[in-house]
């Protein structure tokens, strides 16, 4: 892969991961209730998500979720119905944001929900298989290709998604008052179910 051609990939990766989605959301309520350090094992989760989804779409399987409608709005609407569950449990939360260095869930729970944020959203899936195939030389081995964009993504999206929580868990030392910790569940559940309702619109 050729320098100009990476520099495209990593502009389009830093997009990508910059705009607002389910793994912001994940990443943002996360470190508004587990801070920065806290949130490491959902960040760790979505980016175990996403790779999971670059292995999928490089082994050809992404193919067949793009060309099979019910297969694609099955996995739509689980991944949305897990969105908009998981919304309303840190809306109804009383414990998330009670102490700043309270952790309601252990590790493994914020990495397996991170991870099902991103392994059960098909639209990412889909923008994969249109954007990988765009810095595919045919002519060249895929495998070192491959690779390149797989681990060019994912690590962007790792930083991106450790900022955000990082910013958010800074946040959370301007709210000390029961109203505002419950303000933040409300505000961070309701990002999560906005995006289990936006994904369950999505279309080939």
């Amino acid at each position: 892969m050729s320098l100009e051609l990476w520099l495209a990939l990593l502009g389009a990766a830093i997009m990508i991961s910059l705009s607002p989605g389910a793994g912001f959301a994940t990443a943002v309520s996360f470190g508004l209730s587990n801070g920065l350090r806290g949130a490491a094992p959902a960040v760790f989760g979505l980016i175990c998500g996403y790779g999971t989804q670059m292995l999928v779409v490089s082994l050809g399987l992404g193919a067949l979720i793009a060309t099979s409608p019910i297969l694609f709005t099955v996995i739509k609407y689980i991944g949305a119905a897990y969105l908009i569950w998981l919304g309303f449990q840190i809306i109804r939360s009383q414990a998330e944001l009670e102490l700043h260095n309270a952790e309601p869930l252990k590790k493994r729970e914020r990495f397996i929900r991170a991870y099902l944020v991103n392994i059960t959203n098909p639209k990412g899936m889909v923008f994969l298989l249109a954007l990988v195939p765009q810095f595919l030389n045919p002519a060249e081995p895929q495998a070192p290709q491959l690779w390149i964009i797989g681990l060019t993504l994912v690590l962007v999206d790792w930083i991106v998604m450790t900022g955000y929580s990082g910013i958010a868990a800074r946040l959370r030392r301007f709210v000390q008052d029961p109203k505002g910790r419950a303000w933040l569940n409300r505000a961070s559940g309701s990002a999560l179910i906005l995006a289990g309702l936006v994904l369950s619109t999505a279309t080939l």
